[in-house]
């Protein structure tokens, strides 16, 4: 732990860092020394100076880059903390939501089929492999009600909200028996039933 605050480090800035902001305030080779040095136990700009081998004006111009743009702290005292909380902050912001909300209720191997094929509730692929279609399909069929009965047209309708290859969902979802049709009439007869 760097700073004289053992509890420094686990403060985090205000606002978080965003990813990009984070990135960029390390682009810096210097800056990037600087918070190293910190880390590594120096407490002020002349034990950061000592440490990377700076001049007095470049490590003062990354110690205050990141001052300025909430990596470090600065106490009345000169005494320098690396906020180092603000990393976890930024990698979990960063973290897509599409993965951890769209298919969190799912068991695990289902959720990451669903994570691979589907996104903003549309399929983005087809799997080849006849078990995970099987999970996609198990998705899709949800959309029609048991017992109620389609059209060729409404059964279309609902598929290309899925996928633009709307005969080859059609005809998997009848071949794996989720859908059952006679004369260009079409019922749910099979899948698993939410709710």
């Amino acid at each position: 732990m760097s700073g004289s605050d053992p509890t420094a480090d686990d403060r985090s800035p205000e606002p978080p860092l965003s990813a990009g902001a984070l990135a960029g305030l390390l682009a810096d080779e210097a800056r990037r020394s600087v918070v190293a040095a910190l880390q590594l136990g120096a407490t002020d700009a002349r034990e950061v100076r000592a440490a990377t081998g700076l001049d007095a004006r470049r490590a003062m111009t990354a110690i205050g880059r990141l001052v300025a743009g909430g990596l470090v702290d600065e106490a009345a005292d000169g005494t320098l903390t690396v906020l180092a909380a603000a990393f976890g902050l930024a990698a979990r912001a960063a973290a897509p939501d599409d993965a951890s909300s769209e298919h969190a209720e799912e068991p695990h191997e289902r959720a990451k089929v669903l994570r691979a094929h589907v996104r903003d509730g549309r399929l983005v692929s087809i799997p080849s492999s006849h078990a995970k279609r099987l999970v996609v399909l198990d998705l899709v069929v949800q959309d029609f009600e048991p017992g109620r009965h389609y059209t060729e047209r409404q059964v279309n309708a609902v598929l290309a909200r899925w996928h633009d290859d709307v005969p080859a969902l059609r005809r998997w979802l009848v071949d794996v028996g989720y859908l059952d049709r006679d004369h260009g009439d079409y019922w749910r007869c099979g899948g698993p039933v939410d709710g």
